[in-house]
């Protein structure tokens, strides 16, 4: 029982600085880990020619699928995540496990963590 989380943890995630081929690698491999509000036919769309885009999404951490390996980026993506500290980590395990991964920076509130990454092919 020690493992089993007794509650929902969800996991708010911000992609942005990529194209939205690459938001969509990152969201597709993030949906086939968690359970997640985007639908499968939720595909990221670039909104506006020369604005940046951010693309949103939020997963539940507690239990994780199997990973398939995800595409390969064509640039980095930058990803925030904002959740518990025991969903930050769980996310984090599991995009280390799937991306090349490189901290920008992270914070530390009373009950939530955020987190900022590069990801890339690995």
């Amino acid at each position: 029982m020690a493992g089993k989380r007794l509650h929902e943890e969800p996991v708010s995630v911000e992609i942005s600085g990529c194209s939205k081929e690459d938001a969509r690698i990152v969201f597709d491999a993030l949906c086939a880990c968690f359970e997640s509000d985007r639908g499968a036919g939720d595909v990221p769309q670039q909104l506006h020619e020369t604005r940046p885009m951010v693309w949103l999404g939020t997963f539940e951490v507690t239990e994780a699928h199997t990973c398939p390996p995800p595409g390969r980026l064509s640039s980095t993506v930058e990803a925030d995540a904002q959740g518990g500290y025991w969903a930050i980590d769980r996310l984090r395990s599991t995009l280390d496990s799937l991306f090349a991964v490189r901290d920008l920076s992270s914070a530390s509130g009373d009950q939530e963590r955020e987190l900022h990454v590069l990801l890339g092919s690995r």
